[in-house]
């Protein structure tokens, strides 16, 4: 049987540490063939991750970058289109929740951080890759939104998010005409080291698993979703 992503190359931001979703994206999009451009911020954690995904036959190119820096951005698009290429997918993984405390307590610097990380990077990045998707005759753009209604303490982190959604959904009206299909992973509770660490559970059944956001993602980026664009799909596991 022929793998989903036979032929494909994708460009995943956010693989950087250990037990986290990144890591587990990017393993699933190598199993099902797609070459890989996988990126964050840290170079020892980005290659770290690297030499893991090529010790299992992944094809697989590391950059480290920063992602809320336009030219840093371009680089690494063209780093991956250099090594591989083409670029087919773009997962938009990186970022994350930063700042957790009173919206009156958020400094600026605490609200452009969170913006930074979770929309700014995820719009350079989009930016930078959509003429190289329709160079290549269309492709799929996943961004990473949140389950649920927002939560108090985190107004900026739920302001991105939001963001998110909404260009989503704007992009994938840009897109129809190129063949550019964009969708949206919407995470809950999901079973990272940093999530178990942080809030010690004593019950994970409920809790979506690193590998069910990955599956979502390799579906997203596959044919088999080729009739949708411009949704956000909730992961949550049992925890609904």
């Amino acid at each position: 049987m022929t793998a989903l992503l036979s032929g494909k190359v994708a460009l995943v931001t956010g693989v950087s540490r250990d037990q986290q979703i990144g890591q587990a994206v990017a393993r699933a999009l190598a199993a099902e063939g797609a070459a890989l451009g996988i990126v964050a911020r840290s170079r020892d954690h980005v290659e770290a991750r690297a030499q893991e995904l090529a010790a299992s036959g992944a094809r697989v190119l590391p950059v480290a970058a920063n992602l809320a820096d336009e030219s840093e951005v371009r680089e690494a698009v063209d780093r991956v289109v250099l090594k591989h290429g083409r670029i087919d997918i773009l997962v938009n993984l990186a970022g994350g929740l930063t700042r957790y405390k009173p919206a009156v307590e958020h400094t600026l610097e605490d609200w452009n951080n969170e913006m930074n990380n979770n929309l700014l990077a995820a719009f350079l990045c989009e930016r930078a890759v959509c003429p190289r998707l329709r160079d290549a005759g269309g492709g799929t753009i996943i961004n990473f939104a949140r389950a649920g209604s927002p939560q108090a303490n985190m107004v900026a982190y739920n302001c991105a998010k939001a963001g998110v959604e909404a260009m989503t959904r704007t992009l994938a009206l840009e897109g129809r005409d190129h063949a550019i299909r964009v969708n949206a992973v919407a995470p809950g509770l999901v079973d990272t080291g940093s999530n178990i660490e942080a809030m010690k559970p004593k019950d994970l059944k409920k809790w979506a698993k690193k590998e069910d956001i990955a599956r979502v993602v390799v579906f997203l980026a596959s044919d088999a979703s080729a009739g949708i664009t411009g949704q956000t799909l909730q992961v949550t596991g049992w925890g609904i």
